[in-house]
């Protein structure tokens, strides 16, 4: 499928949506980590839940603090996400969504992110009967859930044709 500036735009859409899901998964994990460990400072804090939302959507920050902090913090990442799925029952769906949609547009621009939804999966995050969204409809719940943490998400139209041209 060729790569038209329409499903370009649409990707950056989406993509920016999915940016969003892992915003909100960052702010829900640094409050429950700052609840778990309230003896830890608040940069400790952020960088934890940073890495744990970097974890499950495979998008590491390789900058070497980031990277040392990973290797140092590894056990308590995999802790964080294996609870995932009971800590946070309400973002299963987003990041369903999210992480199908970060997979689709990996697609489009040539590489494959399979392996964050086969991760997701195994830990039970993933909600396996939910159909893949319509980039209308992921839209639409990203801007329910970003006024629902109070975050401004600009309309954007999707025509019905950018609709089916990124998912079959």
């Amino acid at each position: 499928m060729t790569n038209t500036p329409e499903k370009s735009q649409l990707r950056t859409v989406l993509q920016e949506g999915v940016g969003l899901v892992q915003m909100i998964l960052f702010k829900e994990l640094r409050a429950i980590m700052g609840e778990k460990n309230p003896e830890e400072d608040a940069i400790s804090l952020s960088m934890l839940a940073g890495a744990i939302t970097s974890e499950l959507f495979g998008t590491q920050n390789p900058e070497e603090k980031f990277v040392l902090f990973r290797e140092e913090n590894m056990t308590v990442i995999e802790q964080e996400l294996h609870g995932l799925a009971q800590a946070l029952p309400a973002l299963r769906d987003p990041i369903t969504d999210a992480l199908r949609i970060q997979t689709l547009c990996d697609s489009q621009a040539g590489y494959t992110s399979s392996t964050n939804l086969n991760r997701a999966d195994a830990l039970g995050i993933l909600v396996k009967d939910r159909e893949v969204p319509l980039p209308s409809t992921f839209m639409t719940m990203i801007r329910a859930l970003g006024a629902q943490y109070g975050l401004i998400i600009p309309p954007v139209m999707i025509t019905p044709e950018e609709d089916r041209g990124l998912v079959h």
